[in-house]
């Protein structure tokens, strides 16, 4: 959009949600609220991103930085009110002409196709702001507005009186905004209100006596649902979780039990793929055509190849990719590994920072020992090699091509291609021994 402006207030103290972590920074879907909107900026490919913060907002600024480095930081030095908040991003947009968009970072949902519109009516008007129709409007400031469609005033709920609170149509707090009168209009706010704060909706009466034009956009009340408390974290978290499982169904995404899967959103999905009930991805999962994942398996930042079974019970840790065919199986752990086509890992074992080749076969209850105390190595395990049940594999150690492990050994040098390599005890056998030792116990 040629000369946008975005503006994200983010000043906030979040009182209401209870914890240490800033409020914008709890996450939704595994991304914190903040970067959700800041995703939604980026899609109009604003000149100008700005995010208003406290001064004692330094977890928020790292996080931006990092997140979006090219959004500008500016600084709300006293909690004087939205208006007020938007003033202190002034240095930043001086001397900018075009639209301004004012946006909040605890509103994830709102959408670019939303804010578009929001642009498009300012071709005609000064102000335009966002409302949205609500059967049970509660504590939202109300718009009014006359027979021609035209907002005349923004009423706090506390401020309203019995009429004003039957309105139906209430304010989202997203506001566009010519940006070349912008800031002369907040100039002349005035705190006069019960909590003695510049009220950013305070700008559409000003507006009115200057004869500028203002109107609504009207946008679903979903879209502008914003996060003040734990509970209402937990309720934005239900419906993106209901956004994101459409999304992967109408993908073709197979889901026995859609409500009990919790995506991520940047899980990304193949062809047919099939999902079990109860299924949790964390962040940075790929997911490969034809894969199969059974229930109550958790996956975090994994590549699973083409047709991988996982599960039930799996869990799959940071780093792992899988090739083709790869059968990942019941209580296994796979953590900063790579899986050779056709490999099988399908019970009770636990394999980490390691490279396992195509077609090898883990046994139940495999280890590789891969941590010393201080520093963490690798097992390799050829293709084709065979690795029997209960062995641990005590890292750095490469088990070779075609290579066997008898169960229950402790392998802690190399074993070379197509060997046969166990250190179990000689077993012994005595007779009649197991019937006495039960004679024994049964007298006791």
């Amino acid at each position: 959009m040629s000369d946008l402006a975005i503006v994200i207030l983010a000043a906030g103290k979040g009182t209401r949600m209870k914890t240490s972590l800033p409020k914008v920074l709890h996450p939704i879907a595994g991304k914190p609220m903040l970067h959700h909107v800041l995703d939604c900026a980026a899609e109009l490919k604003p000149t100008k991103t700005v995010v208003v913060l406290s001064p004692d907002a330094e977890e928020i600024i790292t996080s931006v930085k990092k997140y979006a480095p090219k959004a500008s930081i500016a600084i709300q030095e006293k909690p004087l009110g939205t208006a007020h908040a938007v003033m202190a991003a002034e240095s930043v947009l001086k001397n900018h002409k075009g639209p301004v968009l004012v946006c909040y970072g605890d509103t994830p949902f709102i959408s670019a196709d939303t804010l578009k519109l929001l642009i498009t009516a300012l071709q005609r008007l000064t102000i335009v702001v966002l409302g949205f129709e609500s059967k049970d409007p509660g504590g939202y400031g109300r718009l009014v507005t006359n027979n021609m469609g035209d907002v005349e005033a923004i009423i706090e709920a506390r401020e309203a009186s019995a009429t004003v609170k039957k309105i139906k149509l209430c304010n989202s707090g997203v506001m566009g905004f010519d940006g070349s009168k912008l800031f002369g209009l907040l100039k002349q706010i005035e705190p006069n209100n019960s909590k003695k704060e510049f009220y950013l909706t305070d700008i559409i009466g000003i507006a009115r006596r200057s004869a500028l034009k203002t109107s609504v956009v009207i946008a679903p009340e979903a879209e502008v649902l914003g996060v003040n408390s734990q509970s209402q974290l937990a309720d934005a978290e239900a419906l993106f979780q209901q956004k994101l499982r459409h999304k992967a169904l109408e993908h073709g995404v197979q889901m026995m039990d859609p409500a009990t899967v919790y995506l991520r959103a940047d899980t990304e999905f193949g062809r047919d793929v099939v999902l079990h009930p109860h299924v949790v991805f964390g962040d940075g999962v790929k997911v490969g055509d034809g894969v199969e994942i059974r229930s109550f398996s958790h996956i975090e930042q994994a590549t699973l190849g083409k047709n991988t079974r996982v599960g039930p019970f799996a869990r799959i840790r940071p780093g792992t990719v899988t090739g083709e065919d790869v059968h990942i199986g019941n209580f296994v752990e796979i953590k900063n590994a790579k899986l050779g086509k056709q490999a099988k890992v399908n019970h009770l074992s636990y394999v980490g920072d390691a490279t396992v080749g195509a077609a090898a076969n883990i046994g139940a209850g495999t280890i590789t020992c891969n941590y010393d105390g201080v520093h963490k190595h690798h097992t390799k395990i050829g293709d084709g090699a065979f690795i029997g049940s209960n062995t641990s594999l005590v890292a750095p150690v490469s088990i070779g091509k075609g290579a066997v492990i008898g169960a229950g050994s402790t392998i802690t040098k190399d074993v070379e291609a197509d060997a046969l390599a166990l250190n179990m005890m000689p077993q012994k056998q005595e007779k009649g021994r197991a019937k006495t030792l039960r004679a024994k116990q049964q007298k006791k």
